[in-house]
């Protein structure tokens, strides 16, 4: 998953914003500080709480990148737990129901898949799969 930031030049340094997310913003004095921040910023932006009803939109495919626009990708992590929370959420489903869906006992074992420490199984992402068969793994793994 990899938004897109323009690149602004100032006199004492650089600005970015991210072209799909109002708000995800950053600066630095280098290039080089910049594009670690931009990363920072991406993560944190989408990044929710467990509990959160936020959906970040996903990247649009048609913004090219250029000398002034760069492409900057999610923490593949983070952009799994938002996959996972985001399908959860446009079916309108809690994570009570989809911890029964999936047959985990305890609501805790789901919620960490929408958590940036997550690292699941094989097993667990072919349940995730079941219940959410248009989840794509590509937009975590084109990182």
């Amino acid at each position: 998953m990899k938004y897109h930031f323009k690149i602004h030049r100032e006199k004492e340094g650089f600005w970015a914003e991210c072209l799909e997310l109002e708000g995800c913003v950053t600066q630095a004095e280098t290039i080089e500080e910049l594009c670690d921040n931009m990363q920072d910023a991406l993560n944190l932006y989408i990044e929710e709480p467990e509990d959160s009803k936020f959906l970040a939109p996903f990247p649009d495919q048609s913004i090219k990148v250029s000398k002034t626009v760069v492409e900057v990708p999610v923490n593949p992590q983070i952009a799994f737990a938002a996959s996972v929370r985001n399908n959860r959420l446009q079916k309108g489903l809690t994570q009570q129901q989809v911890a029964k869906m999936m047959g985990f006992d305890k609501i805790y074992s789901y919620q960490r898949l929408e958590s940036k420490s997550c690292n699941p199984s094989l097993k667990t992402i072919s349940k995730i799969k079941e219940v959410f068969p248009e989840l794509s793994l590509d937009i975590a793994l084109s990182c």
